[in-house]
């Protein structure tokens, strides 16, 4: 399958996204420079993407939008190439889509609701850190509500700064206090 690759311009800098020809995203990444893109989509095996750039098809570039703009559950709906990754990925990210904006987890939070511990054997906050720092769709799969336990901004692919800016956003760090 070969995916093609759109930039959309947003308030935190430029969104690369691989979409397929009928419309399903497979990535959508903060990149400087969107050649990253294929190394994060290397890593299960999709691709490649075709040459050059292409507008992004109207319904991802409103959702976007539409998020941007503060209606922060237009991503929910967007219909995503979900067929790669572990189980144990694939488990992750689905408990991510579950956090509603304006709410966050812990990694320890994430592992407990699947059935592990913060620390020890099975599922645990370094694993869950491990599946959510490869999740390709940022902001369709929120990584950037997941925290450490002591409430700390902690690790995102596309930079702390764009992770407290889009917890801003969402109204959560008003909500807890905290402005960075």
């Amino acid at each position: 399958m070969s995916l093609r690759l759109s930039l959309l311009d947003t308030p935190v800098g430029p969104l690369a996204l691989a979409h397929d020809g009928e419309g399903r995203l497979w990535a959508a990444e903060f990149h400087d420079d969107p050649a990253r893109l294929t190394l994060s989509l290397g890593r299960f095996g999709i691709g490649p993407l075709a040459p050059g750039e292409v507008p992004a098809p109207l319904h991802l570039r409103d959702a976007f939008a539409a998020y941007f703009a503060g209606e922060l559950r237009a991503l929910e709906g967007l219909e995503t190439g979900f067929g790669f990754g572990s189980d144990f990925q694939r488990a992750v990210w689905a408990e991510l889509r579950r956090i509603p904006p304006g709410q966050t987890r812990s990694y320890g939070d994430i592992a407990r609701a699947l059935g592990g511990a913060a620390s020890g054997a099975g599922p645990n906050a370094r694993a869950v850190g491990t599946a959510n720092g490869r999740n390709p769709l940022a902001i369709v799969v929120p990584c950037h509500r997941v925290i450490g336990a002591d409430g700390s901004l902690t690790g995102y692919a596309g930079g702390l700064q764009r992770k407290a800016w889009l917890l801003r956003h969402e109204g959560w760090m008003e909500a807890q206090g905290r402005l960075i």
